[in-house]
């Protein structure tokens, strides 16, 4: 039995019979546990019939050659033959936080070091699998899943979207079959991201054992959950091959991503274990007291419309706002006047910006902001003076017409001469220019990921993160946000590169509360991208108020996104308030706790953000609701026995011969968290598009 013990829990390893089990997981077991006692509790009575005697033989690493009949954690052959493996464990090495265990089958020449480690600080499971091809001849590789979670009864979180709603959950129950999300785009896709949670029927934000995984991986990707005949359910999840892609020379390895997985108790016991996790290690702890940036971004205020001029102006109304950075989006380089041309061209405009980017750049900063600038740099349009020299330097199969997506190729960056030349072109601006920020976009999908006639996909994602990692090693200090259409590449493996992620193309703050809701459970707020849109939403055509749309973005890594020119000398007074609120709540917004509330209207959100020395509390009513007055807010989350003074931010005035509670109408109302859990904050009367926040203050 191989023991890991961290974040108060324990996971247990049985190789039984030379197969790996994962015999328990859960809440730290006393460190004299007998062995048999937990394999006589693991143990399962077989069905009478109808089944292999022995069952079916699930395990970490379940193979259809030992007797298992579901989906197997590999899928390789050779020349048409070979398909069945029967692994044995040949060793392990066990140490603290990590155990390293030896699979062989020397008939069929294979070898796999599967790989389990157990964060100490968060309790997150990291799952890895190396397989080596240790025949005389050539192996494919069709299918490889670093290992398979086992459950009993679940219910199925799954996460599907598009773009412009992103990250939006959907349940069902798991009856006899597989459930499967496969994502074919070369990112990690608006509407199958790698993200998979089963918990105990009806599990909600605060209660219900849960288990959450997410695959990090950039590219193409399946998620899987099944339940076997005996009504045991496995979960698995790896890396999509297109045919023929995955060959294995002898003596060649191939690396799964890594999966990482957590249990707790409801998707905020998941948060809890993957949110320091993100920063602690996902992030190496860069980020940590890291002052996180107002954001001004020229997107949505001028498209591709830049004038030197006008873009001081906006810069100066930014700042005046209280923004701190400045990023030049698209349309800043040469021909680029709409998305049809230019990609891959990465040169200054010299129509737009005679003089280079410096003048700009120097107006931005002697107004106090820094500097950022978006590239894509991963796509070439065919009207671009790098595609014209070189025709074949993007992906795609001879002789075959390829789809487009915005006007746009995707160069083929496993060619290092294609590398090469993107890799200089950036570096060569970074070089010049006072940039601490690259907005790094990606706006399409791989239709044709193919090189030089072979299948490129898994290539292509690996030669990204070089590309990235080249980039970081030469400028460590310039931050780097991963951008596709809003957020098609979200992920814990680019977010090793990166510090930020666009959550959405979609600014309306209906739609990205809950965007951002499903964004939450597995990311931290200071890497998610929240930024104010104008009254009109760009993707939806919705109008809000400036109140809604300030205080949603301000629970995340704040930014604007809108032509501030056109706001009311009124509105940037509201919009430099909020921005103001959010800089001073910034270290607790950015380091503490965030727990999604359970409230009984669906058509509201609820977040709060705590830490040792107070708590934010947004309320946000995103439909009509159902009843007159609104059900009181109980929060989970906050030291029972502490006192609390309690602020309504935004009190509501009131109305003649109508009273309404002290806290509604701005007061600052003393109580503790006990009573805040049973009795719950009053409410203001909102309407469908209308937000409360509250901030509360721990005392002594």
């Amino acid at each position: 039995m191989l023991r890991l013990d961290g974040g108060g829990q324990t996971l247990l390893i049985w190789l039984d019979g030379g197969r790996p089990k994962l015999a328990y997981w859960g809440p730290a077991l006393p460190a004299d546990i007998a062995d048999d006692a937990v394999v006589a509790m693991a143990e399962m009575t077989l069905p009478q019939g109808g089944v292999l005697d022995g069952g079916e033989a699930l395990d970490l690493f379940p193979e259809a050659g030992v007797g298992f009949t579901g989906h197997p954690a590999l899928i390789a052959h050779r020349a048409g033959g070979g398909f069945v493996t029967q692994m044995r464990a040949a060793g392990y090495v066990a140490s603290p936080g990590e155990i390293e265990i030896d699979l062989t089958d020397p008939l069929a020449g294979l070898a796999v070091r599967l790989s389990i480690k157990l964060d100490p600080a968060t309790g997150v499971a990291a799952f890895r699998a190396v397989l080596t091809n240790t025949g005389a001849d050539v192996l494919s590789l069709d299918w490889m899943s670093p290992c398979a979670l086992p459950f009993a009864e679940v219910e199925l979180m799954l996460f599907e979207g598009r773009w412009a709603r992103e990250f939006q959950t959907v349940r069902q129950q798991i009856r006899t079959g597989l459930v499967m999300k496969d994502n074919r785009t070369g990112r990690t896709s608006h509407h199958a991201p790698p993200f998979m949670v089963a918990g105990a029927p009806g599990f909600s934000e605060t209660a219900g054992e849960a288990t959450g995984a997410h695959l990090a991986w950039s590219g193409d990707a399946r998620m899987l959950a099944e339940r076997l005949r005996d009504g045991r359910v496995q979960m698995q999840a790896g890396e999509l091959f297109l045919p023929g892609e995955m060959v294995l020379a002898p003596g060649a390895t191939y690396e799964t991503p890594i999966l990482y997985a957590a249990r707790g108790e409801g998707l905020n016991g998941l948060s809890d274990r993957f949110h320091p996790f993100v920063r602690d290690q996902v992030l190496d702890g860069r980020l940590k007291g890291k002052t996180r940036p107002v954001h001004f971004n020229t997107w949505e205020a001028v498209y591709f419309d830049h004038d030197l001029d006008q873009l001081k102006a906006l810069a100066e109304l930014a700042a005046s706002v209280g923004a701190e950075r400045f990023i030049l989006d698209d349309g800043w380089f040469k021909g680029r006047n709409d998305d049809t041309t230019s990609l891959g061209d990465w040169t200054v405009d010299p129509l737009k910006f005679p003089d280079g980017l410096t003048p700009l750049i120097d107006h931005v900063v002697g107004l106090g902001l820094e500097f950022g600038l978006w590239v894509e740099p991963e796509m070439a349009n065919l009207d671009s003076d790098l595609v014209r020299a070189h025709p074949d330097w993007i992906l795609h199969v001879e002789g075959r017409d390829q789809p487009v997506g915005r006007g746009q190729y995707v160069l083929d960056l496993t060619r290092p001469e294609v590398a090469d030349n993107i890799f200089a072109q950036i570096e060569a601006l970074l070089a010049a220019h006072p940039i601490s920020y690259l907005k790094w976009d990606m706006n399409r999908d791989l239709t044709h990921p193919a090189s030089r006639g072979r299948p490129a996909s898994h290539a292509q994602t690996q030669a990204v993160y070089a590309l990235i990692d080249r980039l970081r090693a030469l400028h460590p200090d310039v931050e780097i946000e991963s951008c596709a259409s809003g957020g098609g590449r979200a992920d814990y493996e680019i977010l090793r590169r990166t510090d930020r992620v666009w959550t959405s193309d979609c600014n309306d703050p209906i739609e990205r509360q809950s965007i951002q809701r499903g964004f939450s459970i597995f990311f931290p707020p200071e890497v998610m991208g929240a930024h104010v849109g104008p009254a009109a939403s760009h993707t939806t055509a919705r109008r809000t108020s400036l109140m809604l749309r300030a205080y949603t973005a301000l629970i995340g890594h704040m930014g604007i996104e809108a032509d501030v020119r056109e706001f009311s000398d009124a509105d940037r007074g509201r919009l430099a308030k909020a921005i103001g609120l959010h800089k001073r709540l910034r270290p607790l917004l950015h380091a503490g706790r965030t727990t999604r509330q359970d409230y009984p209207d669906p058509g509201a959100v609820a977040v709060m953000v705590a830490d040792g020395q107070g708590a934010l509390v947004s309320f946000a009513q995103l439909e009509t609701p159902p009843h007159g007055a609104l059900a009181p807010l109980r929060l989970s989350g906050l030291e029972a026995e502490a006192s609390y003074e309690v602020t309504l931010l935004n009190p509501r005035a009131a109305r003649l011969g109508r009273p309404i509670p002290a806290l509604v109408r701005g007061e600052t109302v003393r109580t503790t968290g006990r009573l805040v859990a049973q009795l719950g904050l009053p409410l203001p009367i909102l309407r469908a598009g209308e937000i409360a926040l509250f901030e509360l203050r721990k005392l002594g």
